[in-house]
């Protein structure tokens, strides 16, 4: 499936006599950039821009990940602590620093160019997905140059940048494009290592280059979300091993020195942790988050085979070809290149799928190995013709099904049907009834061009036009819009009934989580205090203001949707009468 030694030469897909359409004029752009590599990292970019960018500054804290991991950030750069981690009081252990360290940096480099309120801009704490969902997609286009030409890891490159889950994960302040990130870079250097021992290169003295970038991607990912990293190789390493039996290419990557390498990047931070909170944060982050996680952590329990399930969304548009694929990487699977590729992604995906804990992004830093698998089914013609060529349908479906419910989720929660939408909807609709329509085996690439071009259109759509207009979703939003509105300096608040780490966020972090009684308390120790009542709330708080005296009036109520808990929530807004 995947050549490890000679490259098939990639055959011009468009005939002298093939009408011009959409898909041939795409493909004549890939003729362009695949005359060299900085022409297509150039491309690539650009792509990855177009894709992530919508929606990104405008969208609000996303509940509840987002929230924490920003909130958590923002209080180390308020205390200027970089060890510690805490949400409000409370520690946040979970999760290793590097996050809170690259959001930290980032937030204190847009304080210094000057730019205003830095740190309750969510579009910054971003900025590190953003940058590590564009690094996955130029080094999937790195990585897979090891397997296949330059053309077919373009089209690797491509399907992951336009793939439903890292266009997501690119727009939330969490770890999980960074991750990606870390996990294709070790995993693309040690394929260099791997296929240049399976093709017999004698190297007394190996080049330090692909060491190190195993090794500090290593390093970077257990700063980032532990061990986790940890496992993607050594599953790989050790399918590879049974397999050749024989798994003498690791001294390749200087594993002594390499061990040293990443305890000098590791260690000063796990000491420091340490020192401060004793064996607190091991028990968080190993016994809390990681070993609980086999057992239905928080509610997202879910049988095997649920990844497969979701695989068809999230992997979208290169979902139909991978399917298509299949067949040929299951012929093909003693090459050594779909070896190695295989033997990153099935181990560690039957792990995923044994778990009981499942969420969308924990199967991400497999998706590279699915793109470049398929890529090379597609540069070798060697998609299925059997009954998976329906699965071309595909590509329409999703952006029909996609844009029904943008639509009717406006309509149902602004009234407003979202027009300015219907242009990037329409024209996310005709490309992805060309991919369908115009797909045949020989010219699988036109179709998939067409698809990442629907997948462009419909993240125009869906992230710039219809996610920020749908402000009944983001309550925390409109309450700390009502807060700076306030005549009074520095106000403060608590809330009762509405918890969510948005609303710490962005209302600051002394902002008081309690319930009906304690906000009642609250509102009479002093004056600039506002109450956040939600409506099961406001019985309790009537109920103690009357016992301790307490005169109140009521200002806004916004009336909104709590979508981490799946339900409608009505907020009034009480201060104390004299507050201003």
């Amino acid at each position: 499936m995947v050549e490890t030694h000679a490259r098939p030469r990639f055959g011009d897909p468009r005939e002298p006599k093939t009408p011009v359409n959409p898909g041939s004029r795409l493909v004549g752009l890939i003729d362009i950039v695949t005359a060299s590599n900085g022409r297509a990292v150039g491309f690539l970019l650009v792509c990855a821009l177009l894709i992530f960018l919508p929606g990104f500054f405008t969208i609000p804290p996303i509940d509840r990940d987002e929230a924490r991991f920003a909130q958590a950030t923002k209080q180390m750069v308020e205390s200027r602590d970089y060890v510690d981690i805490r949400f409000q009081e409370d520690v946040r252990y979970k999760k290793p620093v590097g996050i809170y360290w690259l959001q930290s940096a980032a937030v204190d480099t847009a304080t210094a160019l000057g730019l205003p309120r830095a740190q309750l801009r969510i579009w910054v704490y971003r900025l590190p997905s953003l940058f590590g969902a564009i690094g996955a997609v130029l080094m999937t286009y790195w990585a897979a140059l090891g397997f296949v030409t330059r053309r077919a890891a373009i089209l690797a490159a491509l399907m992951m940048s336009a793939s439903v889950l890292l266009g997501v994960e690119a727009r939330l302040a969490k770890t999980d494009a960074m991750l990606l990130l870390t996990v294709v870079s070790a995993m693309g250097a040690m394929a260099r290592i791997y296929l240049s021992w399976q093709r017999g290169e004698d190297e007394a003295h190996p080049p330090w280059t692909y060491p190190a970038i195993f090794w500090t991607a290593i390093a970077a990912g257990i700063l980032l979300k532990g061990p986790l990293i940890l496992m993607f190789a050594g599953l790989t390493i050790i399918a590879l091993a049974i397999q050749d039996r024989d798994a003498s290419w690791l001294w390749r990557l200087r594993p002594l020195w390499g061990l040293m390498w990443t305890l000098v990047l590791v260690l000063p931070w796990f000491i420091a942790i340490f020192w401060r909170a004793g064996e607190a944060f091991f028990q968080d982050s190993v016994g809390g988050d990681m070993l609980s996680k086999l057992g239905a952590q928080e509610s997202h329990g879910a049988p095997p085979g649920v990844y497969l399930l979701l695989f068809w969304i999230t992997f979208w548009p290169g979902a139909p070809l991978a399917a298509m694929a299949a067949p040929a990487v299951w012929r093909a699977r003693r090459e050594p290149g779909a070896q190695y590729l295989l033997a990153w992604l099935v181990p560690s995906w039957i792990v995923f799928e044994a778990v009981l804990t499942k969420l969308p992004h924990y199967v991400l830093p497999l998706y590279p190995a699915i793109a470049i698998l398929t890529a090379g089914a597609v540069e070798r013609r060697v998609l299925s013709r059997s009954w998976l060529m329906r699965g071309a349908a595909w590509w329409f479906l999703i952006p029909v099904f996609g844009s029904i419910i943008a639509v009717v989720g406006a309509v149902m929660l602004t009234r407003q049907p979202a027009f300015a939408a219907w242009p990037f909807i329409a024209a996310a609709l005709i490309f992805g009834l060309f991919a369908w329509w115009l797909y045949d085996n020989n010219r699988a690439e036109r179709s998939l061009l067409n698809a990442v071009v629907a997948a462009l259109m419909l993240a125009f759509a869906i992230y710039g036009v219809v996610l920020p207009s749908l402000t009944p979703l983001f309550p925390s939003a409109e309450i700390a819009r009502a807060l700076r509105n306030v005549t009074c300096v520095g106000p403060r608040a608590a809330s009762a009934g509405y918890h969510e780490p948005s609303l710490v966020f962005m209302t600051g972090t002394s902002t008081l989580l309690t319930d009906g009684s304690g906000a009642a308390d609250f509102l009479k120790q002093g004056s600039c205090r506002y109450a956040l009542i939600e409506q099961r709330s406001e019985r309790s708080f009537v109920q103690r203001a009357e016992a301790i005296g307490l005169h109140y009036k009521v200002g806004a109520r916004i009336d909104g949707y709590n979508f981490s808990q799946g339900r409608a929530i009505s907020i009034a807004i009480y201060r104390s009468e004299g507050t201003e």
